[in-house]
């Protein structure tokens, strides 16, 4: 087991969920904003195939799907009715990562302040999926 499908366990046997540090989504380059979503989307499928492994005995399973268009690069993450979008938006040679899920601020766009939150954000997912 990996240290994050034993993240999963504890939080199906009570423990509380991390919360995701989040910060406010500043415009950066394309290149580089665009190289993040991709490495945060791999990690998300490697997650979520670790979680669901899991969580086939003990409720609502993982969905990720991704989604392009004009100006995006997109995934959204679903746990039960419990769901995250991952997003960096592109406006000429900029961009905007983007992050919606349940319990951040409504501030302006937000992100991931690492990679490394993506597992707390899942984790988060459960627990909300869980609570319905």
């Amino acid at each position: 087991m990996t240290p994050f499908m034993i993240s999963v366990m504890s939080l199906l046997d009570g423990a509380p969920p991390p919360v995701p540090e989040t910060e406010p989504s500043q415009a950066g380059p394309v290149a580089v904003l665009t190289d993040t979503q991709v490495v945060v989307r791999s990690l998300a499928e490697q997650l979520v195939c670790e979680a669901n492994a899991v969580l086939r005995d003990h409720g609502p399973a993982f969905t990720l799907a991704d989604e392009t268009g004009p100006g995006s690069l997109s995934f959204t993450i679903g746990c039960g009715e419990a769901e995250a979008r991952v997003e960096t938006a592109v406006s000429g040679r900029t961009a905007v990562a983007r992050l919606t899920a349940p319990g951040l601020p409504d501030d302006g766009p937000r992100r991931l302040t690492s990679e490394d939150e993506l597992q707390a954000l899942l984790l988060g997912l459960i627990a909300a999926s869980v609570r319905r």
